[in-house]
């Protein structure tokens, strides 16, 4: 079942049109990623997608229109987006954080606590260092509360705008390993995207190549990478 369809997605700021009028879909139970080097529209792409800026085209979620919908709504109908930096609230605890992220939720305290230790089960780094301020967490650390507080609402589709940016290799392949296992065995859908081609591929179900605002090539990860032109062109690998 198709879970988010953009048919004619356009967008940018003031007179800069940065969008040009892109397709793109997520199944159910997909990571689709998104590929594109800096400035080709990718986290203008999420940002419409979450209802940040305002966007032109059509926008289904679950079959119904989210062209007109807040972000709020957007939320609280399932779509959570972890953006770009990771943004957590820094002078809030990890704990607190946390709690930020179950803002749209109606289903008890006991619900929320239970989901805080089920994401401390996930990131046991976060349980270890639940009362200390976010802003003190390393890079990774601050990464995976920023994906912990986006699970807090319970999301089915989750856009994770470059989690690998400022990352050392060996925590990104951690955080890419965690992607996987929340698709794997929480079902969830993700819309990443990525500027580490190599390591993005490896999870994909479907990758879709951004350039300048348009989309020039879409597939799966293994039609992408058998492609010889494709890949020197777009993966670097």
């Amino acid at each position: 079942m198709t879970l988010l369809r953009a048919t004619g997605l356009t967008a940018g700021y003031g007179p800069v049109t940065v969008l040009d009028g892109i397709d793109i879909e997520v199944n159910e139970g997909e990571i689709v990623v998104v590929l594109g080097a800096n400035g080709a529209g990718k986290t203008t792409m999420m940002r419409s997608i979450s209802g940040t800026i305002p966007r032109q085209g059509i926008i289904e979620f679950e079959g119904r229109s989210i062209q007109k919908a807040t972000t709020d709504s957007i939320v609280r109908g399932g779509i959570v987006q972890v953006p770009q930096g990771r943004g957590t609230f820094p002078e809030l605890s990890v704990a607190d954080n946390l709690l930020a992220g179950a803002f749209v939720r109606r289903d008890g305290t006991k619900a929320i606590e239970d989901d805080i230790a089920k994401w401390y089960s996930l990131f046991p780094r976060l349980g270890e260092r639940a009362m200390q301020r976010a802003g003190s967490l390393s890079g990774g650390e601050q990464q995976m509360l920023a994906i912990a507080r986006a699970l807090m609402s319970r999301p089915k589709l989750l856009l994770c705008d470059e989690p690998s940016m400022g990352l050392a290799p060996l925590i990104t392949r951690e955080l890419f390993k965690v992607i996987e296992r929340l698709n794997r065995d929480e079902g969830l859908s993700v819309l990443l995207v990525e500027q580490n081609a190599n390591l993005a591929m490896r999870i994909a179900s479907r990758v879709y190549l951004l350039e300048t605002g348009v989309i020039v090539a879409s597939g799966s990860a293994a039609e992408l990478s058998a492609d010889d032109s494709i890949r020197k062109a777009y993966l670097g690998f």
